[in-house]
């Protein structure tokens, strides 16, 4: 039969592993998936890598099943492929490419101290999150492992890596690891310079420039699927060597991408375990801000990034919770069912949620400055305790700190946006996270159909764009005119009462936490 020439992206959320198959102008062919968890283990978020081989392994093998069943049995004949996940966090190999350290997850809230050293000395900040915050805790810690580091790459550089041989990155995966200087599209040279000598006083003698990825940008070719990384892929066999790879990316490029935000004046917001929007520059910011990254497009353009470590977590753990009490009464509820239901009663919820307020913090928050979390609830005897207003403090929760954020970026760059386009499980139920979310921030807020595989679907697209782009074409251009250009758009406007209610929420929330930053300190173990 016929095959058509198929282009795979693999994307390693924090909670699930996914692989898709689309055409060059994004149609999906097939999919598959694999859910996977963080671990925390001796005070720190991880994954071993063990689970991600197996979880790529699983996600690969659902998608050619998948796709076996529409296609008379066929395997895919793949023209392309690349790989995405997690932006940040600290993953160093020795030279013979053995992990050194336990992957420190982008959830770390361990470098304060790093973070602050070197965001005064390059004038640039530099988040907790960051790979090289991570490096320079370790350095100044005196972690032996540190003079055997050959690379420091990320989670999706690391997959790359292991398929390709390959010690490249793309240029917004970089952007997380280490300062991008927008004229050259690199890493930094000046600030390379003066990571140099702050590590050398601790007798770190590399040079970082040396033992970071190569930066690449979309587009380019980063190598071929190698018949070791095939076989790690798909240990079945089916799976040939020789298959070219884009630059590995990151969830927010990748997410940029899925929504069709890469170009100036666009954004997107992402919302899932974390929630992030992602806001394209014409410029870079007048100065530097604490609690807000700046990181790039896949293309190289600035981004304003607002990060906030903690979304969905608490929330799916009270579902979880409601799902049981389900389980108790005889029903057996469908998990997605479950999601509706509880996600459509809060908007019939009171505007405020009725003066109940929750903190959602699982973890640490840096806008905020928490070094942990404590999921918290608090209500008055006055407020309404009712499932519909709680499950709306529980949404309201978990777009707060985004909200914090976003107002730090309006009053002091004056930035504004059109509209936010929208992805992730927090958009899952239809309308029901877009209306409150839209009200949260004030700012329209859109879903477009075509993006429903999320950063999996925009990591295929950029392996399309990298294989089928005409000479000449930029990444704005492919989206706009191969992909996006018959997508279907749902955007949902402000509701007055959804914006004074949340304004409200808002207010009782920044005073929770002073209780929270109580509970921090308060040692429940």
């Amino acid at each position: 039969m016929n095959q058509v020439k198929s282009f795979l992206g693999i994307e390693l959320g924090s909670t699930r592993i996914k692989a898709v198959l689309t055409d060059e102008r994004g149609a999906t062919l097939a999919s598959g998936g694999h859910n996977w968890e963080n671990r925390f283990e001796n005070g720190v978020w991880t994954y071993h890598m063990e689970d991600v081989r197996h979880g790529i392994r699983q996600g690969f093998a659902q998608l050619v099943a998948d796709y076996a069943a529409k296609h008379e049995g066929a395997f895919p004949d793949i023209g392309c492929m690349g790989v995405s996940a997690m932006m940040h966090g600290y993953l160093p190999l020795d030279g013979g490419g053995n992990q050194l350290a336990e992957f420190r997850t982008w959830r770390n809230t361990i470098t304060e101290e790093s973070a602050a050293r070197l965001s005064d000395a390059f004038g640039f900040n530099i988040p907790q999150r960051w790979s090289i915050a991570h490096l320079h805790r370790a350095i100044i810690g005196g972690e032996a492992h540190v003079g055997e580091i050959a690379l420091l790459t990320t989670l999706a550089g690391y997959v790359h890596y292991r398929l390709t041989g390959q010690k490249v990155l793309g240029v917004g995966d970089a952007s997380g690891v280490f300062p991008i200087d927008s004229a050259t599209k690199d890493y930094d040279a000046k600030m390379a310079a003066q990571f140099d000598d702050m590590a050398r006083e601790f007798g770190f003698s590399q040079n970082i420039l040396d033992i970071l990825p190569k930066v690449l940008q979309a587009g380019e070719f980063a190598g071929n699927l190698t018949e070791e990384g095939a076989a790690l892929l798909d240990p079945s066999g089916g799976l040939a060597a020789g298959i070219p790879l884009c630059p590995p990316e990151g969830d927010a490029g990748t997410g940029m991408v899925a929504t069709n935000s890469i170009s100036a004046g666009t954004g997107n917001v992402s919302a899932g375990t974390s929630v992030f929007a992602m806001l394209v520059l014409e410029r870079g910011l007048s100065r530097l801000y604490p609690e807000i990254d700046v990181v790039t497009t896949p293309a190289g353009l600035p981004v304003a990034m607002v990060h906030c470590n903690n979304c969905s977590s608490d929330l799916d753990a009270w579902v979880g919770i409601f799902g049981r009490a389900m389980e108790l009464g005889g029903a057996r509820p469908d998990t997605s069912e479950l999601y509706r239901l509880l996600y459509e009663a809060a908007l019939s919820g009171e505007d405020d949620a009725g003066g109940l307020t929750s903190v959602n913090y699982l973890s640490g928050e840096h806008i905020t400055g928490f070094h942990k979390g404590r999921p918290l609830f608090v209500r008055t005897p006055e407020s309404k305790f009712t499932l519909e207003n709680y499950m709306r403090s529980l949404l309201f929760s978990a777009i707060a700190t985004l909200r914090i954020g976003m107002d730090i970026l309006a009053s002091g760059e004056g930035v504004q946006l059109d509209k936010l386009l929208g992805h992730g499980g927090y958009f899952k139920t239809e309308k029901v996270g877009q209306k409150l979310m839209a009200g949260a921030l004030n700012i329209p807020v859109a879903v477009m159909e075509s993006a429903g595989e999320g950063g999996a679907w925009g990591i295929a697209v950029l392996a399309a764009y990298a294989a089928a782009k005409a000479p000449g074409e930029t990444l704005e251009e492919y989206l706009q005119n191969k992909v996006f250009v018959d997508a279907a758009i749902s955007t949902i406007m402000p509701c007055p009462a959804d914006v004074r209610g949340f304004n409200a929420y808002l207010r009782r929330y920044k005073a929770l936490l002073n209780v929270e930053r109580a509970a921090v300190e308060i040692d429940l173990d």
